[in-house]
């Protein structure tokens, strides 16, 4: 039995990938998601998401490349079946009926597809990827599975509408070590291409809960997690702030900034020094500086 093979994108499959990656409402119907590029990948299943198929260009990535050790499917935890057509994955939860339900699956066999050049170019949703695309099942994002540290690090941010804004949140969490993302009310589908492209891959590595303001706000307050948000009226400097305990940074969004639940349920008003004529920061650049400046805060108090 050989490997299917697809030359044309008006396949059936090519046309389900390609309606992934552009509709959320087909994302949240089926419980799937489309990740691109090895990275990407590794990280994805790192994480423990299941994927469904893998498609691969062998004129990027050659097919021979996939399967000895430390080739790139080998090291995301995939084995080739005796066919050499199918790889199994190992179980994992897998989302069933939308993202907020999980159940657990036995191993089941995930389906490798060659795609002809022409065929990649299409469903390839940014240039210079290493010929690899994947469709990924998709995983609750509750509160009550995010674990903390002792000294929590988090992120909130309300009502946020654009996927690239969140993707670079995202990234930068992960770059300072935050230990979670809370997402409020989004106005966003966290598995939207352009926020996985943005986070390069942090939307996997990083902790992510989906709920309501006031769910997020009493999940924090039962912790003891102190509520600090970034607003412009009746706030302090940020760097006056004593952020080496359990912290929230919360940010709203650029337009309209935070909803009164939040300034009501802080526990202090911060804001960052604007010294020209603009009164904001892009909020994946504040989200960065007040982010880092609990990391300067805990590195000096450890010293």
């Amino acid at each position: 039995m050989g490997r299917e093979v697809i030359t044309s994108a008006q396949n059936p499959k090519i046309k389900e990938l390609l309606a992934l990656q552009e509709k959320s409402r087909l994302r949240r119907e089926k419980g799937l998601f489309v990740v691109e590029g090895r990275r990407e990948l590794e990280h994805c299943l790192n994480a423990g998401f299941r994927v469904r198929t893998v498609f691969v260009c062998p004129e990027i990535l050659p097919i021979g490349d996939l399967f000895p050790d430390q080739s790139p499917l080998c090291a995301f935890g995939l084995r080739p079946h005796p066919s050499q057509t199918e790889v199994w994955a190992p179980p994992v939860h897998e989302a069933t009926g939308g993202y907020g339900l999980e159940r657990e699956t036995d191993p089941e066999k995930v389906s490798v597809i060659e795609v002809s050049r022409a065929v990649y170019e299409k469903i390839a949703y940014r240039e210079g990827t290493e010929g690899i695309v994947a469709e990924v099942y998709a995983k609750g994002r509750r509160l009550e599975d995010l674990r903390l540290s002792d000294r929590p690090l988090v992120v909130v941010l309300e009502a946020v509408e654009k996927p690239g804004n969140l993707g670079a949140v995202l990234r930068s969490a992960d770059a300072a070590g935050a230990d979670a993302v809370i997402v409020c009310d989004p106005a966003t589908d966290l598995y939207n291409p352009n926020l996985i492209r943005a986070s390069i891959g942090s939307v996997f590595t990083r902790q992510i809960a989906v709920c309501s303001s006031e769910e997020a706000i009493g999940w924090l307050k039962a912790r003891g997690i102190r509520i600090y948000t970034a607003q412009l009226q009746d706030s302090e400097w940020y760097y006056d702030t004593d952020m080496t305990d359990g912290t929230a940074i919360v940010m709203g969004t650029e337009a309209t900034g935070l909803t009164d639940i939040w300034r009501q349920a802080a526990d202090a008003h911060i804001r960052i020094p604007m010294l020209g004529q603009l009164d904001s920061l892009n909020v994946s650049v504040s989200a960065a500086i007040l982010l880092f400046e609990a990391v300067r805060q805990r590195n000096s108090a450890t010293r």
